[in-house]
C-alpha cells in the first residue's frame, strides 16, 4: 500500500507547484485585455486539503474515492475573479471557447429559496502547453478546475469555507446555518444590485450614443 500522504506531497513538489505557476501565465494570456477581472489566481490543492478530500464518504457510508491521486481531478484548482455577474457568462464563454473541457457546470443551491454557495464550475484538461517535458509523466494530474466567480461569490466562500466546511470552534448551531444562508444572500442581493445598475448605465450610455 502506498503513503499517499508521501506520494502526493512529491507531485505537489515536484510537478503541482510548478505546473500552477506555468497555467496561471497561460490563463493570464487568455484574458489580456478583458475587462473587469479582478484577479487570476491558480493554485494546487494543499497536502493537508488533499488527505481530507481523499477520505470522503459517499452516501452509503463507503469511501468516495477508491483511487485519489487519480480521480481527486481538482488537485490544480484556477479561480477567475469578475466584478459583475454578466463578467461571469462573458469569461465562461471564452473559457468554453480557450479549454478542452470535460464539466461544465453551475453550482448552486437545489432549492430557488435557499442560498450558500454559487459559482460556476469546468473542469478541463491540463493544456499541452503548460508542461515540462522534465515532469515525470505518471505523476501530472490530467484535470484541472476553473472556476469563475464574482468578488461577493468568492468573499463568501472563502469566509464560510473555514467557519463551515472546515469548522474552526466545532460544529455549526442551526442559527449559525441560518447566519451563514443569510451572508449567502446579502452575497446575492449585492450581486443582482450591481448587475442592475450596470445594465442601466449601460443602457443609458448606448442611447446617449444613438
Amino acid at each position: 500500500m502506498i503513503d499517499l500522504r508521501a506520494t502526493y506531497e512529491q507531485r505537489y513538489n515536484d510537478v503541482l507547484l510548478p505546473l500552477a505557476t506555468n497555467l496561471e501565465l497561460y490563463i493570464r494570456d487568455i484574458f489580456a485585455g478583458i475587462e473587469r477581472i479582478d484577479r487570476i489566481s491558480v493554485r494546487p490543492k494543499s497536502i493537508d486539503r488533499f488527505i481530507s478530500k481523499s477520505l470522503a464518504k459517499n452516501e452509503a457510508g463507503t469511501n468516495k474515492y477508491s483511487d485519489p491521486l487519480e480521480q481527486i481531478q481538482d488537485q490544480i484548482g484556477a479561480r477567475i475573479i469578475v466584478l459583475f455577474k454578466q463578467d461571469v457568462e462573458k469569461i465562461s464563454n471564452i473559457a468554453e471557447e480557450s479549454f478542452r473541457y470535460v464539466e461544465n457546470k453551475d453550482v448552486e443551491p437545489e432549492a430557488v429559496y435557499e442560498f450558500s454557495y454559487f459559482g460556476k464550475h469546468f473542469i478541463s484538461l491540463i493544456p499541452h502547453d503548460v508542461l515540462d517535458d522534465t515532469w515525470p509523466r505518471a505523476i501530472i494530474p490530467g484535470f484541472f478546475e476553473l472556476q469563475i466567480k464574482t468578488v461577493f461569490q468568492h468573499a463568501w466562500s472563502e469566509a464560510s469555507h473555514d467557519v463551515g466546511y472546515k469548522p474552526m470552534l466545532g460544529e455549526l448551531s442551526r442559527e449559525d446555518k441560518r447566519a451563514l444562508a443569510f451572508a449567502s444572500a446579502q452575497a446575492w442581493g449585492a450581486d443582482k444590485a450591481f448587475a442592475d445598475i450596470f445594465d442601466q448605465l449601460s443602457v443609458r450610455a448606448a442611447m446617449q450614443k444613438a
